[in-house]
């Protein structure tokens, strides 16, 4: 196997999926995926500035999005814990623009994963069949192959 894609997204059931898959696989690339929701910030405030010419506004460039710092966070501890585990990792972290499985699916894509990683909630019954995971939406719509680990007791 070649390359890998974990999804993390910071849960146990994420840190477990890593440690499977360090426990596991042996591949040359791992990429752990983060997958976050950009928090879109609304127009300013109306305003009245009494103090002359409006003040200049910083460079939209450097607008900072906490979401993404989170992600960056996140993904940063799947990387370092799958880099503990024995797994050549490296960090991605991509924006979701419809599904976070979607997302998953897309970024798997683009690098050629040969398996999908994930971890699930593990819900049953009548709530499983109400509530889909995204592992369990990665497996039907995705064409790739995918380990799913079920939560640990």
């Amino acid at each position: 196997m070649s390359v890998v894609l974990i999804a993390y997204d910071g849960t146990s059931n994420a840190r477990r999926a890593v440690n499977y898959a360090g426990r596991f696989l042996s591949a040359k690339r791992v990429v752990v995926l983060t997958v976050w929701a950009p928090i879109r910030s609304g127009p300013d405030p109306i305003s009245v500035d009494l103090d002359g010419p409006p003040d200049p506004v910083d460079d939209p460039d450097d607008e900072h999005d906490i979401a993404y710092a989170d992600a960056l966070r996140t993904n940063a501890e799947g990387t370092e814990l799958a880099a503990a585990a024995g797994l050549n990792a490296e960090p991605m972290c991509v924006p979701v623009q419809g599904t976070v499985w979607r997302a998953i699916i897309d970024a798997a894509d683009r690098i050629d994963a040969d398996l999908v990683v994930s971890g699930t909630r593990g819900t049953t019954g009548l709530r499983s069949l109400l509530q889909s995971s995204v592992a369990d939406h990665v497996l039907r719509h995705g064409r790739r192959p995918v380990l799913i680990v079920p939560p640990g007791h």
